[in-house]
């Protein structure tokens, strides 16, 4: 049987301002690139785990040709798609329909709404696909393909299990980076976050010799690579960080992930995130102001119990010659139109390296997007493809909708200009420990990327 999986990348913005605004705003476009550049996880892990008697092929649908098939000659197609991208999946699956082909599909989006991708493909995956995928494809095999595989009870995967990805599958010379996972899920649980916590019901880690497989894996192909951990939270379990960075001290490799501000406190786990070839970590700030802080983590309240930390947090971390991208939420229900100059202040105040604005987005599944469906306070539900984190789909509570969108197209062309761009970069080099700056040349090439 012959299986393509497509990989729907690419995210733009569906407002045409932004789109056009965009154009100096790394921190909108160039960003988008990246996304764009990085392969499907997800994708190359399920063709690890097809049995090899079929043949696999990974496309991203950006290659597709104008009739949206490749020419592609598949027995089965699987689809993974953002909600950004689900309008366009679906168009795609119906295309392939059309030519009898049969059509799965799967990830984030199509977990929140089975019924409506149904109405495309001939079966949809909810929540993690792991651990059905081996019983779908010989269901298609054998023609008795179901509409809905979903895990049992005791089916959750088990990251111990994970296959090395098929990144022999892609064209290395397409992507500026590769992924692999290090753990999955969150401890906390943010009203707004449509991540894995969607897939799974716990935070669970991948055994280090399995990581350092995957990076060996990827190191047969691309001598020196450059590597994002495609984690919700790296380094909650430190115990498993201490092993997993003495590992990656022996792998000669360069990479960045997320974490949440807690690093900071660890000058320890610093230095051995640095030795370990760290070179940025993204912290989810989401708003200088305890206004847009309070109740947005819903378990504790834990991202408000944190802001006294912010500030010091940019600095420790940064002191070790780790960049930080701080990433920040407008238009929070604490939020007014004076949270622009807050953020902007912040940004210049604590020197941070890169930094990236969004509009808070109501994505599908999440809590946020419940509550402001039932407050009537989505401005076009199910308007999928402004899932954008840059395009404003719900009225804010203290502000307009369209003074949050040119708020957003403000502050980017302030933070994003050249003269920000070189003094915050500047600036941060320059704050070097003497020892840490001489050996720091490759965190240049970071700026480029983001």
């Amino acid at each position: 049987m012959r299986i393509a999986l497509i990989a729907m990348s690419g995210v733009r913005a569906d407002n045409p301002e932004v789109m056009r605004a965009g154009l100096s705003f790394p921190g909108v476009v160039e960003r988008g690139k990246v996304i764009a550049s990085l392969p499907s996880l997800s994708l190359l892990t399920l063709a690890a785990l097809t049995p090899g008697e079929h043949e696999v092929s990974y496309h991203e649908v950006l290659d597709l040709d104008a009739s949206g098939t490749l020419g592609v000659e598949a027995d089965l197609v699987a689809i993974s798609t953002f909600s950004a991208q689900s309008l366009d999946a679906y168009r795609l699956a119906d295309r392939f329909a059309a030519r009898g082909v049969p059509v799965v599909m799967g990830g984030l989006h199509v977990t929140a709404l089975p019924d409506e991708a149904l109405a495309h493909a001939t079966s949809v995956v909810i929540g993690e696909a792991e651990p059905v995928w081996a019983r779908l494809v010989a269901d298609a095999a054998a023609g008795r393909l179901q509409r809905v595989y979903r895990a049992g009870d005791g089916e959750e995967f088990d990251l111990g299990e994970s296959p090395v990805p098929r990144y022999d599958l892609l064209d290395i010379s397409k992507y500026n980076r590769l992924t692999v996972q290090t753990s999955r899920g969150c401890p906390h649980k943010c009203e707004f976050c449509a991540s894995s916590i969607l897939l799974t019901k716990r935070y669970k880690l991948k055994p280090v010799d399995r990581v350092i497989g995957e990076i060996r894996a990827i190191k047969e192909h691309w001598s020196r690579p450059f590597i994002e951990f495609a984690d919700d939270n790296s380094f909650v379990n430190r115990a498993h960080t201490r092993d997993l960075l003495a590992a990656l001290e022996r792998e000669h490799v360069v990479w960045f992930t997320e974490a949440d501000v807690s690093v900071a406190d660890d000058p320890g786990l610093l230095a051995a995130m640095r030795r370990a070839g760290c070179r940025q970590l993204l912290l989810g700030l989401e708003s200088p102001r305890r206004e847009g802080l309070d109740g947005l983590e819903t378990r504790a309240n834990w991202k408000l119990r944190q802001l006294s930390k912010y500030e010091r947090a940019v600095r420790t971390i940064q002191s070790h010659g780790i960049t930080v991208n701080g990433c920040f939420i407008l238009g929070l229900d604490g939020d007014d139109a004076s949270v622009f100059g807050t953020v902007e202040d912040f940004v210049e105040r604590t020197g941070l390296y890169d930094v990236q604005i969004t509009v808070l987005t109501p994505f599908p599944g999440t809590p946020l997007y419940e509550r402001l469906l039932k407050e009537g306070r989505i401005i076009e539900p199910g308007a999928w493809n402004k899932c954008t984190l840059f395009d404003v789909n719900f009225h804010p509570r203290l502000m307009s909708a369209s003074a949050l969108q040119s708020g957003l197209i403000d502050l980017a062309s302030r933070l994003y200009s050249q003269e920000a761009v070189s003094r915050r970069h500047r600036g941060f080099f320059e704050g070097l420990p003497g020892e840490i700056r001489r050996t720091s040349h490759a965190l240049r090439g970071i700026a480029e990327m983001n």
